[in-house]
């Protein structure tokens, strides 16, 4: 195997033995041969386009067929051989409907489809030969630009997968997806084109984000400015940890009324922002951090745990039974629930003895997207014109367990008091329950949201920029970037799309980046990597 998609990669240059997530050889194989027949199945899914053919089904499985080969995703082999196999049925079908139409099925020149093996130890040893190392070109800055264009889409994938699951979606995202695909097969693009083609994968994630928010706020409402409690109720219990506010919504609605308290765990802290999921009274607060003790909270946690995302690496064995998984996820030996019946979940829960007591703690406010910081826009805008704001920092992106990610902490610590920090994703659990103040009655820490929130992000700095009549990189803003995996990936992409200069980036830089490349992002973007919180709190405010 080889793998450097996320930030803990090994030695900062690449996975071979074992993924520092937990990947195994025959997982990593089994996702390597899932990517390259979504490239066959998207080099005729281009073809079909040509001829006025689209398959919905086809376009809704290669966004979740990318998002299974995320970090610490699925590492199921059964689920992903599953994946395989419908790839190259629907595959085989489009060439069916592209033949009934007159169309070219023809392949690229001297290579032939891939037909998977019969077993699944068959198709590990075929997937061994579809690897990041055989996917590649003689040139490494392009390779490079390969690499970053499929991890970007990745990311893509995420966003417009949750958005299909509440019925939004953009058939534009679905064709770059394909055309994306399509080109790292041909592998023929010059460097600039490579470059383009990169750019525009932010751009098409920038629209994903668009309708992931919108499929979200027209379900559940705009969020609104919410105190979470970080303690806990007498009673049974449910862990709730990732992104996909359906399955949140849909285990409240089934245990309503049963004893149960529901509770948050790392991305999905924002849900509580949301008035159509804060009406529920057994909704209570949130347990724990995203990254730093995760395996300590789920081991003590005395409930059932549900799984909707990438959120955690893969369990241990000693509290593997209170877990279950849901869409994507999926690991082996672990419950994976279907069709949105969380009755297996919910007797687990019962089953399990709960908090003995009430567990008073601290709490946090959440809630302060788009809708609700535009809300206040002219106290803000007042604030920074009388010099009360001086400036703000969105610190935001992925956590992780690499030791290096104090930094956020220590930054966000030593902003000075005149200044305003935004944040979203799973990052901010580096500092969300520090009590930063006000200034003026705007609280100098705002939580906008999940990481998919960057759109909400974005809309603010440019109404903010509007209002000043300046660009978006005029304005007293500085963004302090971490990332961990793909979709992090996407969002950097869009913000260079977007034309965003004077980006710090850590705690490393990304393994697929080339020197040259990064020279690129370097002069064209001003982005670099973080150093210390003195010596770039410095930098940037003179």
């Amino acid at each position: 195997m080889f793998c450097y998609q996320c930030e803990q990669t090994a030695k900062g240059e690449g996975c071979i033995k074992v993924g520092v997530c937990g990947k195994q050889s025959d997982v990593a194989a089994l996702q390597d041969l899932l990517v390259y027949l979504l490239e066959e199945l998207s080099y005729y899914a281009v073809e079909a386009r040509k001829l006025g053919l689209t398959d919905r089904r086809v376009d809704i499985f290669t966004v979740e067929a990318l998002f299974h080969t995320l970090t610490n995703v699925d590492f199921d082999p059964s689920r992903l051989e599953s994946l395989i196999r419908k790839a190259v049925a629907l595959r085989d079908g489009l060439i069916d409907a592209i033949k009934a139409k007159g169309g070219d099925t023809g392949f690229l020149k001297g290579r032939s489809l891939t037909k998977p093996e019969a077993s699944p130890d068959g198709l590990v040893k075929q997937g061994e030969s579809f690897g990041l190392k055989n996917l590649a070109n003689a040139d490494p800055d392009i390779t490079s630009l390969m690499h970053t264009l499929l991890f970007g889409l990745k990311g893509v994938a995420a966003y417009a997968y949750h958005a299909q699951l509440l019925g939004k979606e953009d058939d534009a995202v679905y064709a770059y997806t394909h055309e994306a695909l399509r080109a790292i097969l041909e592998n023929r693009l010059s460097l600039n084109e490579w470059l383009s083609m990169v750019l525009k994968c932010g751009e098409v994630n920038l629209k994903a984000m668009e309708i992931l928010d919108a499929a979200n706020t027209e379900s559940y409402g705009h969020p609104v400015p919410t105190k979470v409690p970080l303690g806990a109720k007498k009673g049974k219990a449910i862990l709730v940890s990732g992104h996909d506010l359906k399955d949140l919504d849909e285990i409240l609605q089934q245990t309503e009324g049963k004893g149960i308290y529901v509770y948050t765990h790392g991305e999905m802290l924002p849900a509580h922002g949301y008035p159509k999921l804060k009406k529920y009274l057994h909704f209570y607060g949130h347990y724990g951090t995203a990254w730093q003790n995760q395996y300590k909270e789920f081991s003590e946690f005395p409930g059932a745990i549900l799984m909707t995302t990438n959120c955690i690496q893969k369990p241990l064995d000693s509290y593997k039974d209170n877990i279950f998984t849901t869409g994507t996820v999926g690991w082996p030996g672990v419950t994976h629930v279907t069709g949105g019946n969380f009755k297996p979940v919910i007797d687990k829960a019962l089953s399990m003895k709960g908090f003995d007591n009430d567990q008073n703690g601290r709490s946090v406010m959440v809630g302060f997207a788009r809708d609700a910081v535009m809300s206040v826009a002219g106290a803000v805008i007042e604030a920074v014109k009388s010099g009360q704001i001086k400036h703000f920092f969105l610190v935001a992106g992925c956590d992780g367990a690499k030791p290096g990610r104090n930094y956020y902490t220590e930054f966000v610590e030593k902003v000075p008091r005149d200044c305003v920090v935004l944040t979203l994703a799973c990052g901010k659990f580096r500092f969300f329950d520090k009590d930063l103040g006000d200034i003026g009655g705007i609280p100098r820490l705002l939580d906008v949201g999940q990481c998919n929130d960057a759109y909400s992000a974005i809309q603010i700095a440019v109404a903010l920029s509007k209002a000043f009549n300046v660009s978006v990189n005029e304005l007293p803003l500085s963004l302090i970037l971490s990332w961990y995996e793909q979709k992090a990936v996407a969002i950097l992409l869009t913000l260079l799309y977007l034309g965003i200069k004077n980006m710090r980036l850590g705690p490393t830089l990304p393994a697929f980046i080339t020197p040259n490349i990064l020279d690129v992002l370097v002069k064209n973007y001003d982005i670099k990597p973080i150093s210390t919180p003195e010596a770039d709190l410095k930098e940037i405010l003179g």
